[in-house]
């Protein structure tokens, strides 16, 4: 598994007065993406929180291109960038039924413990987790396919 495919049929909550998708439903549709891709690992988020893990958002980029419009079908595809053992960025492009990009965007996460916040290291905390990002971080074919790099700039 390279990256995952999710599709979503845009509804009319997640558009704004001019009939476009507010840009703070792509991030919804991010984290839609994202936990569809945890899925497909085989993993299940809230599981991670019961062991007592948390997966915040260290910060998200997304760079806005064709507007996504009420009643549309959109895909968003959805990868593992990069993961250093503590970090894990994840990437996704949004594309509406013609093929357009929507957005292109990058998530980062740390795994903390749930207690105390604190960052840990993945590979001793979830090493099935570990395994898993160490095999599929930055082998996307979307990241380079599509001229996302690790620099945040799409060539």
């Amino acid at each position: 598994m390279k990256s995952v495919h999710t599709p979503i049929e845009v509804r009319y909550a997640e558009t704004d007065q001019m009939g476009i998708v507010h840009h703070g439903s792509y991030v919804v549709w991010c984290e839609i993406g994202r936990t569809h891709h945890m899925k497909e690992m085989g993993f299940h988020y809230p599981d991670i929180e019961k062991a007592g893990y948390l997966f915040p958002v260290l910060g998200i980029n997304i760079d806005y291109e064709t507007p996504a419009v009420y009643g549309e079908d959109v895909e968003i595809e959805t990868w593992i960038d990069s993961y250093d053992g503590v970090r894990v960025k994840y990437g996704y492009i949004v594309t509406n039924a013609k093929g357009e990009t929507c957005i292109r965007a990058f998530s980062s996460h740390v795994c903390v413990r749930k207690e105390t916040f604190k960052p840990v290291a993945i590979r001793r905390a979830l090493p099935d987790w570990h395994e898993a990002y160490n095999r599929l971080a930055g082998t996307a074919a979307a990241g380079s396919a599509k001229g996302g790099g690790d620099d945040g700039v799409w060539h």
